[in-house]
């Protein structure tokens, strides 16, 4: 997938058991998608995960002020997603893909077949406006309020 490309809708269970439609903010929201390779993995335990994701947290307020949603999305399972979010007070919803189906088509699989680290930033058109495949854990949450504020 590229900037500009239609982005793929799906549906997948968030951490509360509530079911996210991608094409249900069409019209209505931007939408930002956080992939991430896993919550637990040896080399990066569920605290690093959390450190990383500490500037997109502080920046969350702001993403939903530029009229956006964000969720974070890996393949985790819906239970490890849950406990993630409730131990470390993750603020948005994060999405289980067990089938990788949906982390495949955004962001691709590493070789040990998890989700590489991306962020797809979706205008309300449903078009992949900003694709980070690069991401510097402290300064990524502002990157991701610029660029909303570019599509409004």
């Amino acid at each position: 997938m590229n900037e500009g490309d239609t982005a793929l809708d799906f549906e997948l269970t968030a951490n509360d058991g509530s079911k996210v439609r991608l094409g249900s903010f069409q019209g209505k929201k931007n939408v930002v998608l956080c992939f991430y390779p896993k919550n637990h993995l040896f080399a990066c335990p569920s605290k690093r995960v959390f450190q990383m994701a500490q500037a997109t947290i502080a920046a969350y307020p702001k993403i939903k002020e530029q009229n956006a949603e964000l969720f974070a999305i890996s393949i985790d399972t819906v239970p490890d997603q849950k406990k993630f979010v409730e131990e470390y007070g993750v603020p948005y919803l994060h999405l289980s893909d067990t089938s990788k189906s949906t982390c495949k088509a955004y962001a691709g699989l590493n070789i040990a077949g998890l989700a590489k680290r991306s962020t797809f930033i979706i205008d309300k058109n449903g078009k992949v406006s900003k694709i980070f495949r690069e991401i510097s854990p402290e300064k990524h949450g502002q990157e991701i309020i610029s660029s909303l504020q570019n599509l409004n």
